[in-house]
C-alpha cells in the first residue's frame, strides 16, 4: 500500500470521536439499519466485477469461481439472513421472573453497544470485512473498518463501496500498515474484532486491555482431518481436496493435516494425486489456482518444506511446475507431506498454504488423542458413516467448528456461530451469533405498580417478616 493512501495516526482519534457522537445523537434504528443493509447488498452487487479485478490484481492471480463462492455468495447470504430475521432478533425476548417475585416482569432487550471496530486479513479480504460489518449494522452500531495491507487494492475497493452506501459519521474506513493497525487497535471501542494469526491475536488483545475493550478474536491453528478406516478414500481425498486447495489453501480453517488408518496412508496419498489432476490438469491453465499472497509468504512455504524434507518426510508433488515459473507467479503447486515428523515446524505452527501433512495411525484412539493433545483447533473434519464414533471424535477432541464428512462448509451456514476457542480465537460471529456479539444483552426487571415484595422485605426482621425471610430462602 503506498504510504500516501494510508490513513495519518492522528486521523484515527478524530474519526472514532465523529463516528461515537453521532451514534450518541441518533442510533440506528429498525427502518435506518434495513436501509442500510439494501443498500449495502445492492451497492455490492453492482460492484462485483470491479471486485474480481481488485482481488485479482492483489494475488496475482485468484480463481474467479472462488471469488463468487467465498465473497460474493457468503456476504450477499449474509446480508439476506439478517434482513429476514432483524425483526424478530431486535425483539425485546420475556423471560420468568419465578414466582417469589411475582407480580413482576422481566425480559432481556439488545441493544446497540456503540462503535465497532473490525480488523479484517487479506485471504479473504471482502467476505471477512464485510460480514462482521454487516452484523454490526444489523446491531445497530456504527463501524471503523482497518481492511488489510497486504491487500492494497481490494481495502480501496472496501473504501470506496462503503463510502457509497454509509455516511462518514456512520462507516468509516482506515488504510494503511502495521503502525495503523496497533494504533487502530488501541482505540476505546465498544466492541473489537480481529481475524488473523494467533501471533498477532495477542497483540491485538493487549492493545484493547487498557480500555477493557471487549473482543472478538477469529484466529486459525492446525485444523485436523481424520479418516476413519470405514471411509472411502476416493471420497475422503475429493472432499479434502476442496477444503485444503480452495484459494491455495489460504483458509483459517482449511485442513491442516491428516490423520488416516496407517493401512491406507499411501492409498489414501494415490487417490489425492489423481483427484488433484482431475480439478487443476498440469496447471498450465491459471484460471482454477489461486496464487500465494506475496513473495514473503510464497517463502515462507517453501522454508516449511526445506525444514520437513531436512528432518526425513516424504515430500509428494502431483503435479510438477517448473520452479522459475512457480517462484516468479508465485503458483505454489499442491503438496503431500508424509510422516512428517512433530519437531518439524510444519507440524507446529499453522500452514495457511497448499502443503498438505499425511499422516497414519494405529487406532482412533492414537489419532483422538493426538489431536486432543494440541491446542484446539478452529476446525475439526472426522470423516466416516459411524455415527457413534463421529460423536466421540467430536466429544473427545474439541474445536471451534465441525464438519462432518465434508470440510469447509459449516462457516456458510449462517444461522450456525462461527468462533474458535482457546488459541483458535474466543466469541463468536455469523447470523444471530453475530447480532449478538455486538450487542449489549440488557435485562430489564419492571416491578409491579401495586405490590413489591421489597416494599415487605425491610428491617427489622423480626416477627412475619423474620418467618417469610426464611421459608422463601429454603
Amino acid at each position: 500500500m503506498d504510504a500516501a493512501d494510508a490513513t495519518p495516526l492522528p486521523e484515527l482519534p478524530a474519526t472514532f470521536a465523529r463516528l461515537r457522537a453521532a451514534w450518541d445523537a441518533r442510533r440506528p434504528d429498525f427502518e435506518q439499519r434495513r436501509s442500510d443493509l439494501r443498500r449495502l447488498d445492492a451497492a455490492f452487487a453492482a460492484r462485483v466485477d470491479a471486485m474480481h479485478a481488485a482481488i485479482d490484481a492483489d494475488f496475482g492471480h485468484r480463481s474467479a469461481h472462488e471469488n463468487l463462492l467465498s465473497e460474493v455468495m457468503i456476504v450477499r447470504a449474509e446480508i439476506h439472513h439478517a434482513l429476514r430475521n432483524l425483526r424478530g432478533w431486535m425483539r425485546a425476548r420475556r423471560v420468568a421472573v419465578g414466582w417469589k417475585f411475582w407480580p413482576a416482569r422481566a425480559q432481556v432487550q439488545a441493544r446497540p453497544v456503540g462503535v465497532v471496530g473490525i480488523i479484517a486479513p487479506w485471504n479473504y479480504p471482502v467476505n471477512l470485512a464485510l460480514v462482521p460489518l454487516v452484523s454490526a449494522i444489523a446491531a445497530g452500531n456504527h463501524v471503523y473498518l482497518k481492511p488489510s495491507e497486504s491487500t492494497p487494492r481490494t481495502s480501496a475497493w472496501l473504501r470506496d463501496l462503503l463510502a457509497e452506501v454509509f455516511p462518514p459519521d456512520r462507516v468509516a474506513v482506515a488504510l494503511g500498515g502495521p503502525d495503523v493497525g496497533a494504533a487502530f487497535a488501541a482505540l476505546p471501542f465498544d466492541h473489537l474484532l480481529f481475524t488473523g494469526s494467533t501471533a498477532i491475536g495477542r497483540k491485538v488483545l493487549a492493545a484493547a486491555a487498557p480500555n477493557l475493550t471487549p473482543v472478538t478474536l477469529e484466529l486459525g491453528g492446525k485444523s485436523p482431518a481424520l479418516v476413519a478406516a470405514d471411509f472411502p478414500i476416493a471420497s475422503a481425498a475429493a472432499r479434502i481436496a476442496a477444503g485444503k486447495w480452495f484459494n491455495a489453501g489460504q483458509t483459517c480453517i482449511g485442513v491442516d493435516y491428516v490423520l488416516v488408518d496407517r493401512a491406507r496412508r499411501d492409498a489414501l496419498v494415490q487417490a489425492f494425486g489423481a483427484e488433484l489432476a482431475a480439478r487443476y490438469g498440469d496447471l498450465s491453465r491459471i484460471d482454477d489456482y489461486t496464487r500465494v499472497i506475496n513473495d514473503a509468504e510464497f517463502g515462507r512455504l517453501e522454508a516449511l518444506l526445506a525444514d520437513a524434507r531436512a528432518r526425513g518426510a516424504r515430500i509428494v508433488q502431483p503435479i510438477a511446475v517448473d520452479p522459475a515459473r512457480a517462484r516468479r507467479e508465485r503458483l505454489f503447486p499442491p503438496t503431500l507431506v508424509v510422516d512428517a515428523p512433530d519437531d518439524s515446524v510444519l507440524m507446529r505452527e499453522e500452514i495457511f498454504g497448499p502443503i498438505l501433512p499425511i499422516r497414519g495411525y494405529a487406532s482412533m484412539d492414537e489419532a483422538i488423542g493426538f489431536v486432543r493433545d494440541r491446542e484446539r483447533p478452529l476446525a475439526l473434519y472426522p470423516f466416516t458413516h459411524d455415527r457413534a464414533l463421529a460423536d466421540r471424535i467430536v466429544d473427545d477432541a474439541l474445536a471451534g467448528g465441525v464438519s462432518v464428512n465434508d470440510t469447509l462448509l459449516h462457516f456458510g451456514v449462517h444461522a450456525l456461530p462461527f468462533g474458535g476457542i482457546g488459541a483458535s480465537g474466543m466469541g463468536a460471529i455469523h447470523g444471530h451469533a453475530g447480532f449478538l456479539a455486538f450487542s449489549k444483552q440488557l435485562p430489564v426487571f419492571r416491578q409491579s405498580r401495586w405490590f413489591a415484595a421489597s416494599d415487605r422485605l425491610r428491617p427489622p426482621y423480626v416477627g412475619m417478616v423474620d418467618r417469610l425471610i426464611r421459608w422463601l430462602a429454603r
